[in-house]
């Protein structure tokens, strides 16, 4: 088999790796580099910026709404996606291709379009609304619209794709008889679930949540409709810092914080999947 010498492979990726770096990589580091920056160009450098950015209580409150809603949509998206997953492998090979095909068909259709759904069923003459009252339920139209509640809703449905394809794929992977045998050794099926199935699909629960709550906290689309303006998302709190305000320091704060926000939760997930891995092998069954 001929391969390739390593300088002619690097001549051959030179150019691919140039455009990368010219038009993704530069872009993005000068944009963060500016949230750093005090004053302008040539000026110093410091936390001025991200402290000026916190002692607005407008920003504070987004900012960990946006990590509430992101964390409990990312939860809520774990909770149902496991049995879905669970639902789909066992399905016959004919029909786990078209379940899967299903699940990930509402990734081919525009947020836009996905959000403006969630307006029609949740709008004050809505079908969810129209369904109450006629039914006697209540006596006038709830208010579902512009709320946290909503927001949440559209962000689990709009990522609870990734989600499921993530499990589905770990699932795909693991050992079909390690869960017959953990059955036939006495253990209940929570006991399967949870000692057995759940470390050898960690690694899928991890990338799973770390797409899921990356979405959540950097989509626009969702919470700019369904939250408006009473509901503020760094997303949406980013473009009125940008085209309404021109305050390009704080935009570059938002995108440092995007960044860090999801490194950091995705270290955490790794951390506590290698603390269970861990915990799941006992120290006796370590050799010496």
């Amino acid at each position: 088999m001929n391969t390739l010498r390593p300088g002619v492979a690097w001549w051959l990726l030179g150019p691919a790796l140039g455009f990368v770096a010219l038009f993704f990589v530069a872009p993005v580091v000068a944009l963060l580099l500016g949230a750093f920056q005090v004053g302008g160009e040539g000026s110093a450098w410091g936390l001025q910026n991200f402290i000026a950015f916190f002692a607005e209580p407008l920003n504070r409150d987004v900012y960990w709404r946006t990590v509430r809603l992101a964390g409990l949509a990312t939860l809520a998206a774990a909770v149902v996606g496991y049995p879905a997953a669970l639902a789909i492998v066992r399905l016959p090979a004919r029909w786990r291709g078209l379940v899967t095909g299903l699940v990930i068909l509402p990734l081919m259709v525009s947020p836009i379009a996905r959000t403006y759904a969630w307006i029609v069923l949740l709008g004050r003459n809505g079908l969810v609304n129209s369904a109450l009252v006629g039914s006697g339920v209540v006596d006038a139209p709830v208010p579902m619209l512009y709320t946290e509640a909503a927001v949440f809703i559209g962000l689990l449905q709009l990522m609870l794709p990734l989600m499921l394809v993530s499990l589905v794929s770990a699932l795909e992977n693991m050992p079909a008889d390690v869960e017959h045998a953990a059955r036939s050794l006495g253990a209940t099926p929570l006991q399967a679930f949870f000692r057995v199935t759940l470390p050898l699909t960690q690694e899928g629960l991890v990338l799973g949540g770390t797409l899921v709550f990356t979405g959540c906290v950097t989509a626009y689309i969702t919470p700019a409709l369904l939250g408006g303006a009473k509901v503020l998302m760094l997303e949406t709190l980013l473009y009125q810092k940008v085209n309404s305000g021109g305050d390009l320091p704080a935009a570059s704060v938002i995108a440092v914080l995007l960044l860090v926000t999801t490194v950091a939760l995705n270290q955490l997930l790794r951390r506590l999947s290698a603390a269970r891995r861990t915990r799941a092998v006992p120290a006796s069954a370590v050799p010496a």
